[in-house]
């Protein structure tokens, strides 16, 4: 079995890994490297997203969160800044923000983009979960190159299995373990 689940998608990963124990077949996990902090990034790793609202503090910013649609509640108890959201889809838990601009817009992002969002929004804070991959890397760099802080959500524990990230190699370990015709 290849596991091939979104890094945040732990509930699935769990199942994965429980059928294939029962079934006693072979789990192997293909996913994007996660993103590692470069020299200039300004990152605050914290492991849930209810320690990403208390990582904002208690002075006033303007946030861009680009973490998902969901978990969006979390970020009402802090009332007290101004949110940028954005999202593929309208969230449903967006009403709780007081003061909240909603952007509904699917990656790929380019740098220059992401920059000029970042300056217009007077973006003081990115929110983000360490998903890793291109489409949605250029919200980093912009972040780094405009000295902004990122509170970056660290991937859940992942399961028990070798985790692979190059197409070829997956291809190779189904080539290896796939049973004769």
């Amino acid at each position: 079995m290849v596991d091939a689940t979104h890094p945040f998608a732990a509930r699935m990963s769990a199942n994965a890994v429980a059928a294939c124990r029962m079934t006693d077949t072979p789990l192997v996990v293909f996913t994007r490297p996660p993103w590692t902090p470069q020299d200039g990034d300004r990152w605050i790793e914290v492991p849930t997203m209810d320690e990403a609202v208390e990582a904002l503090g208690p002075k006033r910013k303007t946030v861009f969160l680009t973490q998902g649609r969901l978990q969006l509640a979390a970020f009402a108890r802090a009332p007290q800044h101004r949110y940028v959201v954005r999202a593929i889809d309208r969230p449903a838990e967006i009403a709780p923000l007081a003061e909240c601009k909603l952007i509904l817009a699917r990656g790929p992002f380019a740098l220059d983009d992401e920059l000029a969002l970042m300056r217009s929004e007077r973006v003081e804070t990115l929110v983000t979960k360490s998903s890793g991959g291109r489409a949605t890397y250029p919200k980093i760099e912009a972040a780094r190159m405009l000295g902004i802080d990122v509170v970056i959500v660290r991937r859940p524990k992942p399961p028990e299995a070798e985790r692979l990230y190059d197409l070829d190699a997956a291809t190779a370990w189904i080539a290896a373990h796939r049973g004769a015709p």
